[in-house]
């Protein structure tokens, strides 16, 4: 069960660079809003995965604390961003 929460966690949040590099090549403004959302949705599962990994104690909080405020500040980084480029879409 241990390597199988280490899976999901590895592979929603390296879903999240790899949609963010999606975006700076998206072919219109919803494109690239639509690729940054799948990338929020990546950063919110990722962050489900690492406390279910503290939870079952499967590996220790004081490592994954630090790696849980990466994922907020990404998420924040990218949700300021999306709601950037919304805004600035409707003017």
């Amino acid at each position: 069960m241990e390597y199988f929460f280490i899976w999901k966690s590895l592979k929603s949040g390296t879903s999240i660079g790899a949609n963010v590099e999606e975006s700076q090549s998206a072919q219109s403004t919803a494109d690239f809003v639509h690729k940054l959302e799948i990338a929020l949705k990546e950063g919110r599962e990722t962050k489900y995965w690492l406390r279910l990994l503290i939870a079952s104690e499967l590996i220790s909080e004081d490592r994954l604390l630090p790696i849980l405020g990466e994922i907020n500040e990404l998420i924040q980084i990218i949700a300021a961003i999306v709601v950037k480029t919304k805004q600035n879409r409707q003017q």
